[in-house]
């Protein structure tokens, strides 16, 4: 079993691109913790027997589409998407919903012995990492499709899942033995690099298979792996930093402030980039752009 001491320097696992790659190497841990996160997530029991390879090829690097998920198949047939979001967009709602739908459609009930009773369930499941996303205190949210006036569920076979880790500064404090299996595979998400929650994650991971296998597979990244991941992420958040501005502006064209937009927008791009060649982290300058 791995566990960690206070001098350890551990990649950060919200990175999206470095959550797909713990939960999708081709190793017995790798695929124990993904089937455990999955499970937890939807409360039942299941077995990923199959992941799709969703990663964009290199010469399509700058795709506005890029997204580092994991889709995958239980061994029962539901289809899930999990995916690790460090900053979500003001737009996430909608993109989830896109994607939840994608999935479900997705399936193929061609043929005369297939009804739409051969549909399996899907799980679009999103974790957001950082900024409170729903006014509530809710860390868990399960949507699925209901007349909201009569308050009658259609009990359809979509479902969209979401796990706000911002919302944790209650959980943190309690016992491990306290915390549901949910809450502390949010807490491992959220608080593994913190280096005074070291002990806190470790009690975690002697009690939760899943996350321990997790673990043990976080630390046999080499140093050209972490590197790699590193790159990619300074692509990733230049794209979602691009986005961001691009929805601002769509904001303030509404707003009618038209004046100077071509040149803002110049200004906005040039500056997140040697932002980011300065050495800053993708954080850093989300949060730098957020005080504007």
């Amino acid at each position: 079993m791995q566990f960690f001491s206070e001098a350890d320097d551990l990649i950060d696992i919200r990175y999206d691109n470095v959550f797909k790659a713990v939960f999708t190497k081709k190793t017995p841990e790798s695929q124990g913790a993904l089937s455990r996160l999955v499970s937890t997530l939807i409360k039942r029991d299941v077995s990923i027997v199959a992941i799709t390879a969703n990663e964009p090829p290199v010469e399509n690097l700058h795709d506005r589409q890029i997204r580092f998920d994991i889709n995958c198949k239980a061994d029962s047939g539901e289809r899930i998407n999990v995916e690790m979001s460090l900053s979500p967009n003001p737009f996430e709602p909608v993109r989830l919903e896109f994607h939840a739908g994608k999935l479900f459609t997705g399936q193929d009930i061609r043929g005369k012995d297939k009804t739409f009773d051969n549909l399996k369930e899907s799980y679009q499941i999103a974790i957001l990492a950082k900024k409170r996303f729903f006014a509530d205190e809710i860390i868990f949210h399960k949507f699925e499709y209901y007349d909201s006036e009569h308050n009658i569920s259609l009990n359809g076979k979509s479902r969209i899942i979401t796990i706000e880790l911002s919302k944790l500064d209650r959980i943190i404090d309690k016992q491990v033995k306290d915390m549901s299996p949910a809450e502390q595979w949010a807490v491992f998400f959220q608080y593994l690099t913190d280096k005074a929650k070291r002990e806190k994650i470790n009690q975690i991971i002697e009690c939760q298979e899943g996350i321990a296998m997790a673990s043990e597979v976080l630390v046999t990244f080499t140093k050209d792996e972490i590197e790699r991941c590193h790159q990619e992420s300074i692509l990733k958040y230049e794209l979602d930093l691009q986005s961001k501005l691009i929805y601002e502006r769509q904001q303030g064209r509404l707003e009618g402030e038209k004046k100077g937009e071509k040149k803002g927008e110049k200004k906005g791009k040039k500056e997140i980039i040697e932002l980011l060649k300065s050495g800053k982290s993708p954080e850093e300058v989300i949060k730098e752009y957020d005080k504007k």
